[in-house]
């Protein structure tokens, strides 16, 4: 049921958050839900490999804005190896809460480090 995953991939956003919060991050909400007209602007734009519901449209997933020593890090205009080797330790705890779990700065297609999701 949708919803019991919504609440399996709300308890592990605050697990994320409580250990980013922990381990000195700075970070703040970019976008959770997302409405599908808004979806298929993002695919036209090549922001996104779905056109259509995907996992921000059933409320499963996340993107975060981040800070690095108090500096914002422009996740679309800095290098992606900066981000990736910055951010790692983010995305393999949330990874590492559930296997439904996966972090868009892993993925192979689609480089998306501020996006956090649960597959279902």
């Amino acid at each position: 049921m949708l919803s019991d995953e919504q609440f399996e991939f709300a308890k592990d956003c605050v697990l994320l958050e409580q250990w980013m919060i922990n381990h000195g991050y700075k970070f703040t909400y970019g976008e959770t839900w997302r409405p599908d007209e808004m979806q298929e602007i993002y695919f036209k734009k090549g922001l996104s490999k779905v056109k259509t519901r995907g996992a921000h449209g059933n409320r499963l997933a996340l993107d975060l804005n981040f800070w690095i020593k108090n500096v914002y890090l422009d996740l679309g205009k800095e290098d992606p190896a900066y981000v990736k080797l910055n951010l790692q330790p983010i995305g393999d705890f949330w990874e590492m809460l559930s296997p439904q779990n996966t972090w868009g700065g892993n993925w192979n297609d689609f480089f998306d480090p501020g996006h956090f999701e649960r597959r279902r």
